[in-house]
């Protein structure tokens, strides 16, 4: 009975002894026992509720937006100029968060595997501690004075009282780290908190800029109609739309001449020409619902007066890729406020084509692309009522149908 009672106080000494000793160490020495990965995820929860906040601010007002481009209106040109600019933005903020909610998934795995890893360890530790506890509990107290004591010299009784420290201090380094591991636990499981929240925040933040962008697109495309609709404006209308071939027109004919005296210069350093073989194009686009315009002398469905379309209209959704019809190369892809974002390509022996409208550009001035390369994306930036590819064929300086070089 003495020696069962005895055993019981021995393990509530050792119970004492670690509730003492994690005291001691919270109090005095836990925070330089902190390590850098407990640190770390400190840090990085931090720098997760400074990115929700960045996150919330970052998000396009489309009212404030529409705002500014109120007094815009009167003047269509300069009103289309800077939606796009502003649908460029939003483009861009996108394109943003959707790396951003690739690096929180990369660091959300890589936090789950630190988390299984700490959480492996502390059921070993919390193993070996049982197991040294029941030890204590089995031997009694009064095994260790024992053990001291059988010392036959003073210098013996010294060394077992060393021995005995030492083990002391190895319980007490197992306790420590074993503490530690739990900070690291529960660092680990509120920076998941905070990672999952911010994740899902973010996403969240792709749909509203996603729903931002088609709502200035629909505001601008109803201006357009409403502008071209209008009687009082109609001659204005029919004056700007013709400005705004006309500005197409000279932008690719001034192409088309800077094309020239380049490769008159190749030629004269007996340099290499590029030419077109005769091969059948590429059809300019992943998928497409319909074509809205074709090529051709036509009543502009909204003006009302004959007009003649150099190019074929395919609509699309937002995005569709748009492919290089026919080896060649880029001889400009940049923007206009008539042909929006566009792309114009050299296939030799004077033939090119453009794509007009698109909502981002894959491609730069210089590169050399081949059929079927993806050097855009559908949009309906310029003067545009409707995502939609404008596809149009030059010959010989003179525009000529797509359908005599094209394969469905």
């Amino acid at each position: 009975m003495k020696k069962k009672i005895t055993g019981c106080l021995a393990f509530l000494l050792v119970l004492t002894l670690f509730a003492g000793m994690y005291s001691l160490a919270s109090a005095t020495s836990f925070s330089s026992l902190t390590s850098d990965s407990i640190r770390e995820k400190e840090e990085q929860i931090n720098k997760a509720e400074e990115e929700k906040k960045d996150l919330q601010n970052s998000l396009t007002n489309v009212k404030e937006i529409k705002k500014q481009l109120e007094a815009d209106k009167a003047d269509l040109r300069n009103y289309v100029i800077q939606l796009d600019a502003q649908l460029e933005e939003i483009q861009e903020n996108i394109a943003r968060l959707n790396e951003q909610i690739a690096q929180k998934e990369a660091e959300i795995e890589e936090t789950q595997i630190q988390l299984a890893e700490a959480r492996e360890t502390e059921a070993a530790q919390y193993d070996a501690m049982v197991k040294r506890i029941q030890f204590m509990y089995e031997q009694g107290e009064s095994t260790y004075l024992d053990m001291i004591f059988s010392g036959e010299s003073f210098v013996e009784i010294l060394n077992k009282v060393e021995y005995m420290e030492q083990i002391s201090a190895y319980d007490r380094k197992q306790l420590d780290e074993f503490m530690l591991n739990r900070q690291l636990i529960e660092a680990c499981e509120r920076q998941l908190l905070a990672d999952k929240e911010l994740l899902d925040e973010t996403k969240a933040g792709v749909l509203a800029e996603e729903a931002a962008m088609q709502e200035l697109i629909a505001a601008k495309e109803q201006r357009i109609k409403e502008f071209e609709a209008d009687i009082s404006n109609k001659a204005q209308a029919i004056k700007e739309y013709e400005a705004d071939i006309q500005e197409q027109d000279e932008i690719i004919e001034a192409l088309e001449a800077a094309v020239a005296e380049e490769k008159k210069k190749l030629l004269a350093a007996s340099g290499v020409v590029l030419t077109y073989d005769g091969g059948v194009f590429k059809f300019p686009l992943a998928s497409y619902t319909r074509i809205s315009d074709e090529y051709g002398n036509r009543m502009h469905p909204i003006l009302n007066v004959p007009q003649f379309h150099n190019g074929v209209d395919f609509a699309a959704p937002t995005g569709t890729a748009i492919y290089a019809a026919y080896d060649g190369v880029v001889v400009a892809a940049s923007y206009s406020g008539s042909m929006g974002n566009y792309v114009m390509i050299d296939h030799g022996n004077n033939l090119y084509t453009i794509y007009m409208h698109a909502s981002q550009l894959y491609v730069s001035k210089d590169d050399i692309v081949v059929r079927g390369e993806t050097i855009a994306a559908v949009g309906s930036t310029g003067r545009s009522t409707g995502p939609h590819l404008h596809f149009s064929v030059r010959l010989n300086g003179e525009y000529t149908s797509p359908w005599n070089y094209l394969s469905q």
